[in-house]
């Protein structure tokens, strides 16, 4: 959509694109909605850049805490197929279908792993605490083994779609060095060959909008 302008300083609780929309026919409303993939906050065309910026700041924030209220403390295994799903489908077009996705406590000494030939994706519970944008990029490093063998172009290339992954990598290798290791010591990794690659999947479905008004 050509009004649909990208919010370069502000990225979603799971990563995802700002994109702005101005709008003549609001006053003294601002909306955030989930679309595709991106949020989508709407303000009044008369906004000057400051007034702008702060209040994509403060919707995205008001949507981080009232969807935070809605998450269990600690992730579950469904949760985890839900994330997978979403993941999936808003930056790889849903092609990465894993059969399960759990969590596990015998991963140690990496993230995450993947066993393409059953479609299978654990993750470590050391990640049960971290933050969603982090644990949202080890998932997404598992989903594209499921598509990509290797670490090679096509696998970078894949992985640059999640726009916060390398802020989670800085996360991750700050975690490694605290704990002593060497930060290349707890990558994601995969077992067995690769397979096919699952067909394409729905769309991210849209979600109820948040709204509220200037002061």
């Amino acid at each position: 959509m050509t009004d649909l302008v990208l919010h370069e300083h502000v990225t979603g609780p799971r990563g995802e694109r700002v994109l702005v929309r101005r709008s003549s026919r609001r006053r003294r409303t601002v909306s955030i909605t989930r679309r595709d993939g991106d949020l989508v906050v709407a303000v009044p065309a008369t906004f000057s850049a400051r007034q702008e910026r702060d209040w994509v700041t403060k919707m995205v924030d008001q949507l981080v805490r009232k969807e935070s209220r809605k998450t269990p403390r600690r992730r579950s295994d469904a949760g985890l197929e839900k994330m997978a799903r979403e993941v999936s489908e808003a930056y790889l077009g849903g092609r990465a279908r894993p059969s399960s996705v759990t969590w596990s406590t015998r991963q140690n000494q990496r993230w995450g792993s993947c066993t393409p030939t059953d479609g299978t994706i654990r993750l470590s519970h050391q990640l049960q605490d971290m933050p969603d944008y982090v644990v949202r990029s080890v998932m997404m490093h598992e989903l594209v083994h499921l598509l990509v063998l290797d670490h090679g172009k096509e696998f970078r290339e894949l992985m640059a779609l999640y726009p916060q992954a390398q802020k989670a990598q800085g996360f991750l290798d700050g975690v490694s060095w605290a704990k002593n290791l060497l930060p290349g010591e707890l990558e994601g990794d995969l077992e067995g060959p690769p397979e096919q690659a699952a067909p394409d999947g729905p769309s991210q479905p849209t979600l109820p909008s948040q709204s509220s008004q200037p002061e």
